[in-house]
Formats: structure tokens, sequence, C-alpha cells
């Protein structure tokens, strides 16, 4: 099977198909049933999600500011997400605290590890882990940047970052002189991932803007209150930073010699995925208010932006709009990679569909567009929650000025998260009560991570409030059918961001994207999950290398996790 690109289609035909591929879903086989058009409705349903937050014993609240000034930084921060740091096969806890923002004055907030204890509880192990920075947090990566096996950690600050190396005792120590990624800037989001197919962890990181106290402007609401400018008002977009690990324990910066210092931004959301199907990993940074970069990598390691020729750089008016976190995903199952972003209010999350390496903006066509205009979205997920063998989404909204009509009493950022599940007919439903809860919380919500973190099967969501409390949802959908899921890892055994993992079953064929550093601010765990209807078995798994060669694991059993390992290449 030969899933290497595709032919180009015009233009007026790919808008033509772009709804027969939103409704086809998976890629069903002749006979397998009739699409049931979905009523464009939100749903009411019993709740897909409880909230166990109080019973997991995580105890962690995020503080914006020990004296909130309404500088930027404030209202951006709130990370956090999974890692194994303790290599038990379950999924711990890394919360990113902000706290005091004045550099002049020592922070008392630190981030937090939360030991999985595997019995649906966490406990605090940050004093002897020894990663309670004191930076003034806004998100993580996570990834095996050694080889030795075990999960490290690297922290995005507003100021200088952190690399923790895992000492595989539960124990880490900060290395970030050594290995030479000291970032002293506001970096936002980051991931590890082995762009140059060497076999090692790279690692890129998105960077905001220029910023300190002393270039802070004032700005104000309709009500002539204070209130928080946008990035525009600083005119101090800036470059992101790729790092080449050496192999010896450093990296290198080659942010110039790789062409990403070509284009400034203010970048909040990154991914990583083969977009043109040429065998070579590309980045797509979502920035803020500056047009967004897809950075198509060329033969030798060399980057050119190419979002505006793709159509992924702005809106359809040819406006720049505030793009916050980003999710890599085959939604129509045609082996490329789509986009999903979150945006400000008044400007609708966006759904680009990918046409062999051309975007087109299908947000109206899937439904998800108009419900997302009375919010701002940051952390998002697509994942099939219930079991029934399509993708749904989560959407963590929070706004980032004061409400003149707030939702909370408590907040005036506050607003509702959001999910919506996924029809028949490839549309999206909205769920009601919003966020899937029995009742809606609204917090001012950004990070949303997502892990199996009581190992049983289903999907599970960890949301960081900014000036509020951690939440841990735990999924309770009430599987409708079965599941099976999949840890990818290349030859060197790290995790194989950008693969794509082909799922033929007896009724469809599926794709996924390998990806950990989607959604905002957060690191995921890094299976591939697929759900099953009633009935279905796996007939075949085939992963598709980023390299683009193909291998074959035959057919799996559902129910179960399996591990896939990259052949060595002769």
């Amino acid at each position: 099977m030969n899933y290497l690109r595709k032919k180009q289609l015009p233009t007026f035909v790919r808008l033509t198909l772009i709804a027969i591929t939103l409704a086809s879903g998976c890629n069903r086989e002749p006979g397998s049933g009739e699409s049931t058009p979905a009523t464009g409705a939100p749903s009411s349903t019993t709740p897909w999600f409880t909230d166990v937050t109080r019973e997991s014993k995580l105890n962690f609240s995020h503080v914006r500011n020990t004296n909130v000034k309404f500088w930027l930084p404030e209202i951006t921060g709130g990370g956090g997400g999974w890692i194994d740091f303790d290599n038990d096969g379950d999924s711990d806890l890394y919360l990113v605290q902000s706290g005091e923002l004045n550099p002049a004055k020592p922070n008392p907030h630190a981030n937090q590890l939360w030991e999985n204890l595997g019995n649906g509880t966490f406990q605090d192990v940050t004093d002897q882990a020894g990663v309670g920075d004191h930076g003034y947090g806004m998100g993580l990566a996570v990834g095996d940047y050694n080889g030795d096996g075990w999960e490290d950690l690297y922290v995005t600050n507003v100021g200088p970052n952190v690399l923790y190396r895992n000492n595989a005792d539960g124990t880490f120590t900060d290395v970030t002189a050594e290995a030479k990624v000291d970032v002293s800037a506001w970096s936002s989001s980051a991931m590890f991932v082995d762009y140059d197919d060497d076999g090692d962890l790279d690692l890129f990181v998105a960077n905001y803007i220029r910023w300190s106290p002393a270039s802070e402007v004032a700005c104000f609401n309709g009500r002539k209150e204070p209130d928080y400018c946008a990035p525009a008002g600083y005119n101090a977009p800036t470059v992101d930073r790729l790092f080449r690990n050496d192999a010896n324990g450093s990296f290198t910066d080659v942010t110039e010699s790789a062409g990403l210092s070509a284009a400034f931004g203010n970048g909040l959301g990154v991914a990583a995925a083969d977009f043109n199907l040429d065998g070579r990993l590309d980045f797509y940074v979502a920035n803020d208010g500056n047009p967004n970069q897809l950075w198509i990598q060329n033969e030798n390691h060399q980057f050119t932006d190419q979002a505006l020729l793709s159509g992924c750089a702005v809106n359809r008016s040819g406006a720049a709009e505030a793009g916050m976190g980003v999710a890599p995903v085959d939604l129509d199952h045609d082996g490329d990679c789509d986009l999903f972003m979150t945006h400000l209010m008044d400007e609708s999350n966006t759904l680009y569909m990918n046409q062999n390496g051309v975007f087109d903006d299908a947000s109206a066509a899937s439904g998800l567009a108009a419900p997302s205009l009375q919010f701002t979205g940051f952390g998002m997920g697509f994942h099939d929650f219930n079991h029934d063998g399509r993708l749904d989404l989560f959407v963590a909204n929070g706004r980032v000025t004061h409400a003149l009509n707030p939702l909370s009493d408590d907040d005036t950022f506050a607003e509702p998260n959001q999910l919506f599940s996924s029809q028949a007919d490839g549309t999206f439903q909205e769920v009601m009560p919003r966020g899937g809860l029995g009742h809606e919380l609204i917090e001012t919500s950004r990070a949303a991570a997502f892990a199996d973190y009581d190992l049983d099967g289903d999907v599970d969501i960890m949301v960081v409030n900014s000036g509020g409390t951690v939440r841990l949802l735990r999924n309770d959908a009430g599987a409708q059918g079965d599941w099976i899921r999949f840890r990818i890892l290349n030859a060197s055994g790290h995790d194989a961001v950008g693969a794509r993992v082909c799922l033929t079953t007896n009724k469809r064929t599926c794709f996924r994207i390998v990806q950990r550093a989607y959604s905002y601010l957060a690191s995921n765990e890094p299976e591939v999950d697929f759900g099953l209807e009633q009935g279905e078995t796996v007939t075949d798994v085939t992963v598709i290398w980023p390299n683009l060669t193909e291998q074959s694991f035959g057919s799996k059993t559902t129910g179960q996790r399996h591990r896939l390992v990259q052949a060595v290449q002769p």
C-alpha cells in the first residue's frame, strides 16, 4: 500500500470536495451503511466527563501575578502536561506555575510534579524530584533527548527556560547551560522532534514577543478601566528557535542557518508534521496577530515559509488572526495532515483541510466556526472520546480582556469550555451542558492536555486554568464500541513524531498522526488511540515513518496497547 503524494486538484474541485471528505469520516468499505445527517442543533446528553480533581488529590492553583498590573504575561500562561517520569507505564503530571512577574523580586511560587499512584490519585513529588522551577512559567516539552530511555523535561518561561535531565531515579538535574538551550526570551510552546531524521530528538521553541516590564504599555477597555493589550500594541514580534541535538548531551542553535529567522511572529502554538508529504518534517507556528508560518523543510534541512502560498497564513479576508493553540489531525483520513487552530472571540476557530499541500478553510462546513465565535479558544485536542469510531473535539476557552457582561462573578475572563461530538455526516455538534460535564465550569482555561491516566482505554483531559485550579476530567462517556492504542517508536526508541498510522479494519481505513506537543502550552501522552465501532476487527496496522518508508505490523488485538518499533534499515 502506498500513501505517498497525491496529484494536485484544481481549486474549484478541492472546494467542492470539502463537504464530501468531511462527510466521509474514515474511509468506509462498500455496504458499511448510510450516513444520517446531523440536525446542527447542540446535543444534550448524559455527561461525558467527571471532574475528579478533588478525589485525585491534585492540589494546584495557577497564580497570574502576586500583584496584578495588567502586564501581558499575566493573562497568557497556564501550561502543563503529561510525562511518565518514573517509567512505570502511567502518565504523571507536570504543572507550570507563573507567580511573581517582577524580576526584582523572588518568585515564591514554583512548578509542581505530581506522580500518578495508579489508583486514581496523585502525590506531589516536586521537592524530591528537584523540578520546582521558580521562573515565570508558560509551558513545557517532554522527550528523551539523551536517548537513555527516560523522559526529560523542558520548561518555557518569561525569561530563562530550563532543561531538566531525568536521572532515572526519580530525580532530575538542571542541565540548561551545559546543553546550550538557555533561551532568555518570552517562550511559549515547545516540542522535542527529530526534524533531521538522524535518530535523536531536536528542540523547537516558539517565542511570543520581546518583552520586559519596561516595555509595558497602558490599555483600557470600553469602560475606561485598565485591561490587557493585544501583542500588536508592543510592536515586538520575535523569532522562534530550533536547536539541533548533537548527540553528546548538548544542542546547537541552528535557527539562522536553517532559515527560521527569515520571518518574525508572535508564536504561541507549534506543530510538526510532513505537510507536503515529501519525506521531511515541517513546522507550523500559530502566531497571535501576525501571519502564521508554515516552515517547509528542504533537502538540506533548511526551511522556507510557505504559509501564504499554502493558504494557512491569514484568514479568507487576508487578515492575520489571533492564533493560539494548534493541532495537526487527519480528519478526512486521506493520509495527509489537516490543521485546527483556536482563535480570539469573533474570529472563530479554524479548520484547514489539506488538499495536497494547499489548505482550504472548512470551518463553516464542519460546523465548528459559529459555536466558537463568542469564545476565545486556547488548548484543544481531537480524540474519539466515546469510541464510536469518529474523532470528537474538546476546546478550552478563556478571555484575554475583561468581559463587559461577565459569565462569572469571580472571574471576568471566565468562559465555558466546549465539547464537539462528531456526527455520521462529518459535521460536529456541540455537546450540552458545555464542556461535556454534568454542569458547566466557567473558568479561564488555557492548556488542555490529553492522556489515558487511569489506563482504562479512553482519553481523559487535564485543564489548567489561568488564575484558578487545575481540573482533571475523567472520561466516563460510556464507550459505544471498542478501542486500540499504539506507542509508535523509531529505530532509536524515540516517539516518532510526525509518523502516520494507518489502521485497516473489516469496515474502514483510518489515519492518526503521532503528536505530543499539540494544544497550547501542553505536553500530551504520545500514544495514538483509535475508537472502534461494535464488531470491528483490526486486519492491519501500517506505519508510514517520517521518511516515507512504510512498515506493516499485521492484525492486532483490540482492547489493548501495542508498541510498534521501526525496523532498522540495512
